[in-house]
């Protein structure tokens, strides 16, 4: 089973339980003050949905990464089970250290929605392994503090060791300024972390299932984590 997270302000949570059913795995809402399920393995995989936790009071995500839940969360990744954060998610995730960086204000200061493109910058982990590396995507974003921010240094040490997921680019791949929807550092649109067992990002995936509600291309990310939700592959990530 695929544990949602739902906090006060989730409002993506059914929208990823829904698409993760629609392709064939078990996922359920779990609404935060439950605590993860404790029965055997589950979860098998994790995920931190969009929207706007305790109403993005402090900063987004600042309150649900000091939830008792989110130092379950972290525990399970840090014993391999893969966690996904979207939007929020990612938000959460970065605020609780799961994921080197941070998640501010748009450069605009404006909230952005609309469909944006993405290029596969590493095409060997469980988010990415349905995609070929410099393939280009398309997925919605629906957000107002997406500008990802990270140190120097970091960001190096990302590269480095190729946790860069997705970077924002134009139709034809190109990484541009006018292709970068939030000012984000390097167009950085999608990042694993140090233990490769956490991956955010800010598009949203579970938006992008359906063809007529404009593409599938989130359908193979969600599929590649649930498919290592199901059994690991043990693949690195390289």
């Amino acid at each position: 089973m695929i544990a949602v997270l739902q906090f006060g302000g989730s409002n993506c949570d059914r929208d990823a339980v829904r698409a993760l059913r629609d392709i064939g795995f078990d996922a359920e809402r779990v609404w935060y003050p439950d605590g993860l399920p404790d029965s055997g393995d589950d979860p098998q995989g994790i995920v931190l949905p969009g929207g706007f936790s305790y109403g993005d009071y402090l900063r987004a995500g600042a309150m649900a990464a000091r939830a008792p839940i989110t130092e379950a969360v972290r525990e399970a990744a840090t014993s391999g089970t893969p966690v996904l954060g979207v939007c929020n998610g990612a938000q959460i995730a970065t605020e609780a250290g799961l994921v080197p960086g941070a998640f501010t204000t748009n450069e605009s200061a404006r909230f952005r929605c609309e469909h944006v493109h993405l290029r596969v910058e590493n095409a060997n982990t469980p988010w990415t392994r349905r995609f070929d590396a410099g393939e280009v995507i398309s997925l919605p974003i629906a957000h107002g503090e997406g500008r990802f921010e990270i140190g120097k240094g970091e960001l190096a040490d990302s590269e480095d060791e190729n946790r860069v997921l997705f970077r924002y680019c134009d139709e034809n791949g190109e990484i541009t300024d006018a292709a970068n929807p939030n000012g984000s550092v390097d167009n950085v649109a999608g990042v694993c972390g140090e233990r490769r067992t956490t991956a955010v990002l800010m598009p949203h995936p579970e938006r992008a299932t359906l063809p007529d509600l404009g593409g599938t291309d989130g359908r193979r990310i969600l599929q590649g984590f649930a498919d290592e939700a199901e059994g690991p592959t043990g693949e690195a990530v390289g």
